[in-house]
């Protein structure tokens, strides 16, 4: 009978809760050292299969050079930003979450501020203890009856609507990127942001932190709501305009906001803090006993099942694609981001179909990582979530989407081809490309040619337009006027005189009023901004 080999050991660099250090010792020979430095983890690291951390521990390149056992880094709670990703995919060190083990507590704490809010609690209990007795200055509103309206329907806002709906709230909610089915089924409204914004006598924000959703309400939005709308924002900071947000406070505009995250964390000295009816907490959200416990031990299952050789429940990079794969459909991985990236941002309505065509080549092997990145892409514009080969689909089901692929032997044009096309109630869009001296390049967009390789660090503006005289140069002559450098520009149409679009590759990103000049052309029917 052969001897068991030695236990794994695992470093947890951070502190992390009671139960999951049990639950690891159980399989494998625990060490808890907080508080290392740098070189200090650096030596550490070259004498474990497992690294556990939060936020506070830094795994760097430098770190994980010297890391030769090292098969998993678990990061207890949801971001990666002190984990070098690359470096270790590169080694082929799996990197984990725990995406949702605060779900619970971040609902809670948002409808506790939310109540908080209503009722004046905060500003009461300071007036008490100074002693006052000030009952009719604080006169609260009941939440039964009144409409909440919810910013984003992921985990957190759908358990933020559950406990509105308890208090027998109207709930509102707006997410294109979950199924209106879905936001039905747990009892609340559907509808578009500035429906919400009219209608909701609160509103609640839960969407991540993304270059679409970065001060998404400020001045022109605080003007669309309801006079006296209460304010909550525990999700991330800069969603909400901190100084639009003060100067409607101070209006009269807004009855009050309770904010548990900044734009800057910690914030210093705020002018925000001056003003009393606002509530501010220090990023509690996520802070309860149980979300730090359930995290532990979500951690620690995960530790002990990629040291067993099992898959992680969420794995944050993507494993080793096989050489002989990635040799062919290696130059297509950014093809296929591309394409999602660009197909996501030109779509209109909630997205609920993609279509993935391989043509050539790549069509005889295994596609899973260009879909994977296509899923990739499609997200990147909206969310903050990591997508790679093992949760792709996962991801891509949970919110919904259907996914048909199709295989072809060959194409007319192309040795090797992409095509994705995505759908909503409302359009579809094409997007196809391909691999042009290992450059990622867009060759059509629905069905008009159009040939241009995008600047990663540009931005590209596509017009549906008109085939007539003019058009190129009035469009050239407005951008000149707002000062924004076109690099490259690229037309296709469908007959002369008839459909066409115009793709311009530019070096800065046009304001919301320079999109709406170009929309505003004679000629231009539609005008999109794609960040790419």
């Amino acid at each position: 009978m052969t001897e068991p080999g030695p236990r794994p050991r695992v470093l947890v660099a951070d502190p992390i809760a009671d139960e999951g250090i049990t639950l690891l010792k159980q399989e494998a020979e625990v060490d808890v050292r907080t508080g290392l430095s740098a070189g200090e983890l650096r030596e550490a690291l070259a004498g474990y299969e497992a690294l556990v951390v939060r936020s506070e521990a830094k795994v760097t390149a430098d770190a994980l050079a010297n890391a030769g056992r090292l098969q998993i880094v678990a990061r207890a709670g949801t971001g990666v930003d002190n984990v070098d990703l690359e470096a270790a995919t590169e080694r082929g060190i799996v990197v984990v979450n725990a995406p949702r083990g605060n779900t619970i507590a971040a609902a809670e704490h948002a409808f506790a501020l939310l109540v908080a809010l209503a009722r004046h609690i905060p500003r009461a209990d300071r007036s008490l203890r100074g002693g006052e007795w000030r009952r009719r200055e604080f006169m609260g509103a009941e939440l039964r009856g009144h409409t909440l309206g919810l910013v984003g329907f992921g985990p957190i806002g759908s358990e933020m609507a559950r406990r509105a709906l308890a208090f027998e709230m109207n709930v509102v909610a707006h997410d294109p990127f979950v199924p209106v089915e879905r936001v039905r089924a747990l009892g609340a409204q559907p509808v578009e942001l500035d429906r919400l914004y009219a209608e909701s006598d609160f509103i609640s924000v839960h969407t991540p932190l993304t270059a679409s959703t970065q001060g998404m309400i400020a001045r022109e939005q605080f003007a669309a709501m309801k006079d006296g709308v209460r304010l909550v924002n525990a999700a991330r900071g800069g969603i909400i305009d901190e100084n639009d947000l003060l100067e409607a406070v101070r209006s009269g505009k807004v009855a009050g906001a309770a904010l548990d995250v900044f734009t800057s964390e910690p914030p210093g000295e705020h002018p925000l803090f001056e003003e009393e009816r606002i509530i501010v907490t220090p990023h509690l959200a996520g802070s309860t006993v149980e979300a730090q416990e359930r995290i532990a031990v979500d951690i620690a299952e995960q530790v002990l099942d990629v040291l067993a050789g099992r898959p992680p429940r969420y794995p944050v990079n993507a494993p080793l694609v096989p050489p002989e794969t990635l040799e062919v459909v290696g130059p297509y991985i950014a093809v296929a981001e591309l394409l999602g990236t660009v197909a996501t941002q030109l779509l209109s309505g909630q997205l609920t179909t993609i279509d993935l065509s391989f043509f050539g080549e790549i069509a005889e092997h295994d596609v899973t990582p260009l879909k994977a990145f296509a899923i990739r892409g499609l997200l990147r514009p909206i969310s903050e979530q990591n997508v790679n080969l093992v949760n792709a689909t996962s991801i891509a089901e949970a919110r919904g989407w259907t996914i048909d692929e199709r295989l072809r032997a060959s194409h007319e044009e192309f040795h090797n081809l992409i095509e994705l096309r995505v759908g909503s109630s409302e359009a579809q869009v094409t997007v196809s490309g391909t691999a042009s001296h290992s450059r990622p390049t867009i060759v059509r967009i629905n069905d008009l040619d159009i040939d241009i390789v995008p600047d990663p660090n540009g931005f590209l503006l596509v017009c549906e337009n008109e085939d007539r005289p003019g058009m190129i140069g009035s469009l050239g002559t407005l951008l000149g006027s707002r000062d924004i450098n076109i690099s490259a520009m690229r037309v296709g149409r469908s007959s002369p005189r008839g459909q066409a679009l115009m793709v311009l590759m530019v070096d800065d990103e046009p304001d919301a009023d320079a999109l709406d000049l170009i929309a505003a052309v004679e000629g231009i029917a539609t005008a999109r901004l794609v960040r790419l």
